[in-house]
């Protein structure tokens, strides 16, 4: 009988399977919620791995510093944490990796918590024979819960800033031929290096949407980021919260330098990197949310049937066959 490989699994099982040694729906969001006597805790912990996620060729050792916090904070803002506490970060390294690496390493992660708050609280080292930065942050619960199932049907589906472009970034720091070949305008380009090099978040993010809730009794919000890309958010929301995505294709916001056609679209739905963030409302709450946040643009509903993403227009639904970034 032949064996099960993490490959065959993938990481939607492995950690489904994980979850089977934890409490029941530990594993449904990215943060562990640590119910406290004062403030309730937030955990959530992110790794990046050489070969992977990143390469020297790619990214510098202080914008991975950078990013490492980000990929941490985003995942907490997306559960509702009101502060971050801090940090601690594991390092594994080759004997070989010079100090300045690591310096710079740490003047990223120290600029990125200077930007969004939380001090280093200590970690752990250790030699590898690759780089890996592994980072737990600790987040204050706020007020909303951001849960991953509490979306609902009817509610309408809404995301932050536009996607697709750390994609594009990742493929022009690494000199893809594809990305190569093409004419790409220098403000686009310049836009996507940033996206995948320095991304940021949206620290006013619960300010506004607890400014704009009309209904004060909700106290939970169906939402996620878009780390592993924008189809597995809309995807992880429906599924978790047992209803089916209707997107309609139109209302994506992109930037107006993006390439047009199929792998185009390819890139902004299955990128990833983009730390933004995906969620959902009432009708009344949306419209006053995107009123007051231009960066943040309806993209569809959520209502009954299976948990599954369909677009309005059922040609682009063949856009639903391209595979998400895998990490086995």
């Amino acid at each position: 009988m032949r064996k099960e490989l993490l490959v065959d699994l993938g990481e939607k099982e492995l950690i489904n399977r994980l979850g089977k040694f934890m409490p029941k729906n530990q594993v449904l969001d990215d943060c562990a919620f640590i119910k406290n006597k004062n403030d309730n805790l937030l955990v959530n912990n992110d790794a990046l791995v050489e070969n992977v996620h990143f390469n020297d060729i790619t990214i510098s050792p202080q914008d991975l510093g950078w990013k490492a916090v980000v990929s941490n904070i985003s995942d907490l803002l997306s559960s509702g944490s009101r502060k971050t506490i801090g940090i601690t970060i594991s390092l594994i390294l080759p004997a070989k990796t010079e100090w300045v690496w690591v310096e710079e390493l740490y003047k990223g992660i120290n600029k990125a918590l200077k930007e969004y708050g939380g001090i280093i609280l200590g970690g752990d080292c250790s030699m590898g024979n690759e780089k890996m930065i592994s980072i737990t942050a600790l987040g204050i619960q706020g007020e909303l819960e951001l849960r991953r199932n509490a979306c609902k049907p009817g509610e309408i589906i809404l995301t932050t800033g536009i996607h697709g472009l750390s994609k594009l970034g990742f493929l022009i720091q690494s000199k893809n031929k594809i990305v190569s070949d093409i004419y790409l305008r220098e403000e686009l380009t310049s836009k996507c290096i940033e996206h995948f090099c320095r991304p940021h978040i949206n620290p006013n993010f619960l300010k506004n949407l607890l400014k704009t809730r009309s209904n004060k009794k909700i106290k939970k919000v169906g939402c996620t980021d878009s780390s592993d890309g924008l189809f597995q958010a809309i995807e992880d929301l429906a599924i978790s919260s047992n209803c089916k995505a209707i997107i309609n294709y139109d209302k994506i916001p992109k930037d107006k330098n993006w390439p047009k056609g199929v792998q185009w679209d390819e890139y902004y739905f299955f990128g990833g990197e983009d730390y933004e963030l995906v969620f959902s409302l009432p009708k009344k709450w949306a419209k006053n949310l995107s009123r007051l946040d231009t960066n943040i643009n309806q993209i569809g509903f959520f209502t009954n049937g299976e948990p599954s993403v369909e677009f309005t227009d059922n040609k682009k639904n063949k856009l639903l066959n391209t595979k998400p970034f895998r990490h086995f």
